[in-house]
């Protein structure tokens, strides 16, 4: 595993010159890489998009809608069989009432048991993530030269500054993980914050 520190900021030519600043400073161009992370929910990583199989405001639609599929069906058919009562209509028509009950109320059960606007629901549950996206910089370090890597890329602009154990391959952080939470160093963020 390899030493690394990394800093968002929100340009590349932001970055760029952070980048210059290093390699004014000793590091080398095979030690540096800047690349952009995406916002939150956005990293692909299903074939269809996205970075849960599921969306996290619908776990519970399921049950809201075998909820709804009850009281629909008792509603439809005490509405087919009001009908039936009144209107002398045929017996098919109380099934076909308590058959477009149940279909509405599961509708109306599966919505209301959705999350509205990213809120979390009942059992806390929310996207974990917590990298802001922009433009990342990072670079290759030693135990030595980590902190002159990390208060050069707080000098020239850079935040949320963070110190990872990864993979460094062809001059790139190979094993990047864009939904895993940084390990801050909060000694350097607290000066720029």
């Amino acid at each position: 595993m390899s030493l690394i520190v990394a800093a968002r900021f929100t340009t590349f030519p932001a970055a760029e010159d952070a980048a210059q600043r290093l390699f004014n400073s000793g590091f080398v161009e095979e030690d540096v890489t800047l690349f952009f992370v995406n916002p939150t929910g956005q990293h692909a990583r299903y074939p269809i998009g996205g970075d849960t199989d599921t969306d996290i405001g619908s776990a519970e639609a399921p049950k809201g809608a075998g909820k709804g599929v009850t009281i629909g069906a008792v509603v439809g058919a005490a509405v087919g069989v009001g009908i039936f009562t009144v209107f002398s209509a045929p017996l098919l028509v109380s099934v076909i009432a308590a058959g477009v009950g149940a279909y509405i109320g599961s509708l109306v059960g599966a919505m209301s048991h959705t999350r509205k606007g990213g809120r979390s629901g009942r059992h806390g549950t929310q996207q974990h993530e917590t990298r802001d996206s922009g433009v990342l910089l990072a670079v290759h370090v030693s135990p030595d030269s980590q902190y002159d890597a990390a208060r050069i890329l707080r000098e020239t602009g850079g935040a949320a500054i963070e110190r990872a154990n990864g993979r460094w391959q062809r001059g790139r952080w190979a094993d990047f993980d864009p939904t895993r939470p940084p390990e801050t160093m909060p000694e350097l963020n607290e000066k720029h914050a």
